[in-house]
């Protein structure tokens, strides 16, 4: 499909991080075409907030609308999967919240029909295209802290306790890891490649959903990774990146715009770096998407699509290693 030079953006779902990232689009200038919501109301109010021009009051009309080329899909994990294959279906891109989907086998069929279209497919693993981690990506590649021999980062957060909160339901996708455990692990997948080996332990709480969970992965270069997700707790929310000739300490909140330091082992920092960014900064994977489509490519370099498969498909073992399942799986 050719797209044009600037892409119109529809959004789907247009709730708390529907809000965000549109905040996002504007603040850079994108062209954001149409909302759609499953409440005619509720995508007018959004769009009146956002100077949308046009509002949808199903998902189906706005994947239907001539004037939207790529579909941001911000719905509850259980329904990504559905909401993107109705997008593709109607020749549509689609960036997909994280997680991407439930689980690896509905992302497989989300990329297989975004092939068989020749259609981007992309997860809006926002963290990724943020300017602190290329830098850190460019650091490691340059071999600035030699062999790397461990990361760890974790993602706690005080959030509601509500059995019938999104975060907490299962029928939601509920569970501390695919709402905040994915960024730690899509983190150390980022610097250290898939793991070898997966081991995790989680706390369950009374609805049946992982509270806490932590991991530890093997890597192939020998590096292990480990991870710490809660949502009943708020912890310091960093991350580093251990090696021979040196470390990145990345400060709070580190999968956010923010600060680091390359530090040596005698505690001497051989570089600060700052965020200085418009807005949150969703917008850059936005723009990394809309760049794909300008040179004609439908898979991501940062984040190939085979790499979200392959990460939902380590999300699933480690839900099967802590006794998590979701309606409707066997």
């Amino acid at each position: 499909m050719t797209s044009p030079s600037s892409p119109r953006w529809g959004i789907l779902g247009p709730g708390g991080i529907a809000r965000a990232f549109t905040s996002d689009l504007r603040t850079a200038g994108l062209d954001v075409a149409a909302v759609g919501s499953r409440r005619r109301e509720t995508a007018e109010a959004f769009a009146a907030d956002f100077g949308i021009p046009r509002a949808h009051g199903s998902y189906e009309e706005l994947v239907a609308d001539p004037e939207v080329d790529i579909v941001y899909i911000a719905t509850p994990h259980p329904m990504h999967a559905g909401n993107a294959l109705l997008a593709l279906e109607a020749g549509k891109h689609v960036l997909v919240e994280k997680a991407f989907t439930l689980n690896a086998a509905e992302a497989a069929m989300v990329r297989d029909a975004a092939a068989e279209r020749g259609l981007l497919a992309m997860e809006a693993m926002w963290t990724r295209y943020l300017p602190h981690m290329v830098r850190i990506r460019e650091l490691v590649a340059s071999g600035a802290l030699g062999e790397i021999r461990a990361v760890t980062a974790d993602h706690t957060q005080s959030l509601p306790s509500d059995p019938a909160h999104r975060i907490n339901d299962l029928d939601l996708g509920g569970g501390a890891l695919l709402d905040l455990g994915i960024y730690p692990v899509s983190f150390a997948w980022d610097i250290l490649g898939e793991p070898l080996s997966i081991a995790a332990a989680a706390r369950i709480g009374d609805a049946g959903s992982d509270t806490e969970v932590a991991t530890i992965m093997t890597h192939a270069s020998g590096a292990l990774s480990t991870s710490l997700s809660a949502s009943r707790g708020a912890g310091p929310n960093t991350a580093t990146i251990i090696g021979t000739d040196a470390r990145i300490d990345i400060d709070r909140v580190w999968y956010s715009a923010t600060s680091f330091r390359l530090v040596g082992p005698d505690g001497a920092v051989r570089e600060e770096y700052r965020s200085e960014i418009e807005g949150r900064g969703m917008q850059y994977q936005a723009l990394a998407a809309e760049r794909l489509l300008a040179e004609g490519r439908t898979d991501s370099d940062v984040l190939p699509i085979d790499e979200t498969v392959a990460i939902m498909a380590a999300l699933d073992e480690i839900r099967s290693l802590v006794g998590v399942r979701y309606p409707g799986e066997e």
